[in-house]
């Protein structure tokens, strides 16, 4: 089968690979999934760059331990293995895994849930990581009803679900981002846009009771006086450095929530059966929709994460295997 592999850390040009690989066959508890789709992602970005270096305790020391790349499907059940009781062969799926970027992958079932039947294969494949990022960062804020919520970074694959999300939990939204992206934003339920190019969301006077930071920016300081006094800033994006990426700005906030009347938290994904339950239960109820910015073949990959990482995406980007 064809597959994108990476066989150490680097820039995506010089270590993605396409080769012919072996074809996976499920183990006890998996099946095998025939890739319709498969998602760009910044977890994909990091694990090829190998950064944080501290995450290489877990991707690997010397390489990556998946030699080949790709976080979430969309697929069809090709195949099961011994003991799978919640799939047959044939049967529409979406979830998370690792090696997707590849004809076929061998998936845990619990990591799998039926495609929602009101999205196409790109659709669900854009659904699982950023989904998670964007509910349980909310969650962690204490989303509800009547609270005012800015999503700082609201065009982009995490950020599109959370404006969606924040909505359907009876908030009211503000999105930051830029001109090209603020008619996406206002048409996923956004009640104000904030154009990051004219003007701070700090500097406007507003105040909000969460603020889901996806960009890792601004400063500390700035989000606190666009929080109300006993609001909540919740970062789940950060940049930063080669060693420590956004954890810097992680730690200043674990160090000065104590002090003062505002809650200033960190949450980093987990990946959850449950949560992609819920969020499909959103999706079928036509609560959420995923937005996917464009698709691109598999031997393409290399030209869609350049694509991602310039920052133009709207949503999600999608590579299409099958």
């Amino acid at each position: 089968m064809r597959a994108i592999t990476h066989e150490r850390y680097g820039p995506p040009d010089e270590v993605l690979r396409l080769k012919e690989i072996p074809r996976p066959v499920p183990g006890d508890g998996e099946v095998l999934v025939r890739v319709h789709a498969a998602p760009i992602g910044g977890d994909d970005w990091h694990i090829l760059q190998g950064m944080p270096y501290v995450a290489r305790f877990v991707t690997g020391l010397r390489g990556p331990k998946n030699p080949v790349a790709g976080l979430e499907v969309a697929g069809v059940v090709e195949a099961v293995g011994a003991n799978v009781g919640d799939f047959r062969l044939g049967d529409e799926v979406f979830g998370w895994c690792g090696g997707s970027f590849a004809d076929y992958v061998a998936v845990p079932q619990g990591q799998l849930l039926p495609k929602p039947v009101n999205l196409s294969f790109e659709q669900a494949a854009a659904v699982p990581i950023s989904s998670f990022t964007a509910l349980q960062g909310l969650r962690h804020g204490g989303i509800g009803p009547g609270q005012r919520v800015l999503v700082n970074g609201a065009s982009g694959g995490v950020g599109t679900f959370a404006v969606q999300i924040a909505r359907s939990y009876g908030a009211a939204v503000t999105g930051v981002c830029g001109p090209a992206k603020a008619d996406l934003v206002r048409s996923l339920g956004a009640e104000d846009v904030v154009d990051y190019t004219k003007e701070r969301f700090a500097d406007r006077g507003e105040r909000y009771d969460l603020i889901l930071d996806v960009q890792g920016s601004p400063s500390l300081s700035d989000c606190r006086r666009a929080l109300t006094p006993r609001g909540t800033l919740v970062i789940v994006g950060g940049t930063g450095g080669p060693w420590l990426w956004g954890t810097g700005r992680w730690l200043r906030a674990f160090a000065l929530s104590p002090f003062v009347g505002q809650s200033l938290r960190v949450r980093v994904h987990s990946d959850d059966r449950d949560d992609l339950l819920f969020m499909k239960e959103l999706i079928e109820t036509e609560k959420v929709t995923p937005v996917v910015d464009r698709t691109y073949p598999l031997e393409r990959v290399t030209e869609a994460i350049r694509y991602v990482q310039k920052g133009n995406a709207r949503g999600k980007v999608v590579i299409t295997v099958a």
